[in-house]
């Protein structure tokens, strides 16, 4: 390979004038000049929102699932009912009250997204760093918008509103790239419904696995975290379900008198006995194996369910 040709393939591409927004979108991941700001607000956030019920609940333990998306409909949903109601004659109380439900309900909005955001990956913060400043903007346009009209100056409010509908776009499309493109928010574990297949099988030894200490093991494609407890054998999926960390590197605690792991990472947590959440940010269970010990001391699994 001739020099010139060894600088074309080490030079990192750049967005040139008209690219595609998801491009744009491409390049905030790499945007190191919002590390800064990142990094205070970030700590500021881990330092106010420490581990317990409140957070669990903004991430969204309780019900399962990352609380912040759905969430998002609703201040999204009634901003964009007002945008079409003032193109109509006669809607202004309706838009004023549209106006306001969306106000209210950004609060919870914004609270959930920041919790979520302090615990991503630094990729993605970049992006979700942006996504906050857009959908920041939507909202301060929005509360300008909501005083102007109080004030009987509607041809005003309108202009506000349709200059915070832009900003709320924008921040839209970049909160579709977080949760689709850079999939936070999905569950990262291995799924092993369709991997492995049906019944019982070989795993390792049971004398190679130390006594109260989490070990990694390898079944096909699928890396597994293997906890021996006494006579007790647990098996979950070694990737965390919240970015992928590995289990097997985290801590074993006693939560509520049960055994649990803690994530390297970002500190969730899940009941080693069936891989379920205790503490998040993960939302998703950790897919879990049943085990049994052969006579010969082989130890063999089938995933549950």
């Amino acid at each position: 390979m001739n020099r010139r040709a060894s600088r074309i393939f080490r030079r990192s591409p750049r967005i040139q004038a008209g690219a595609h927004p998801v491009d744009l979108a491409d390049n905030l991941e790499h945007a190191h000049g919002l590390d800064r700001v990142i990094r205070t607000v970030s700590v500021a956030v881990q330092k106010t929102l420490r581990p317990g019920p409140v957070k669990d609940a903004l991430h969204g333990v309780p019900v399962g699932h990352p609380a912040h998306p759905p969430l998002t409909d609703v201040p999204m949903g009634c901003w964009i009912s007002a945008g079409v109601l003032d193109l109509m004659p006669g809607t202004q109380r309706a838009s004023q009250a549209l106006v306001a439900a969306g106000l209210a309900a950004a609060v919870p909005t914004a609270l959930t997204g920041l919790a979520d955001w302090a615990s991503l990956h630094r990729q993605q913060q970049r992006v979700g760093l942006v996504h906050a400043m857009s959908t920041s903007t939507a909202t301060l346009l929005y509360s300008a918008s909501f005083v102007a009209r109080t004030r009987g100056r509607d041809g005003t409010g309108r202009a506000l509103g349709f200059a915070g509908l832009t900003a709320l776009m924008a921040g839209g499309y970049l909160g579709g790239h977080l949760a689709f493109r850079q999939a936070a928010g999905a569950s990262h574990a291995d799924q092993v419904a369709h991997l492995v297949p049906l019944g019982w099988h070989d795993l390792c030894s049971e004398s190679e696995l130390p006594e109260g200490w989490p070990v990694q093991r390898r079944l096909g494609y699928i890396s597994l975290f293997v906890l021996r407890d006494g006579e007790e054998i647990h098996v979950l999926t070694d990737r965390c379900s919240h970015l992928a960390g590995p289990l097997h590197q985290g801590r074993i605690v006693g939560d509520s008198d049960e055994l649990c792991v803690v994530c390297p990472w970002h500190g969730s947590t899940f009941r080693v006995a069936d891989g379920a959440v205790v503490h998040g940010p993960a939302t998703s269970r950790q897919p879990s194996f049943e085990s049994r010990v052969l006579e010969n001391g082989t130890v063999q699994v089938r995933p549950i369910g």
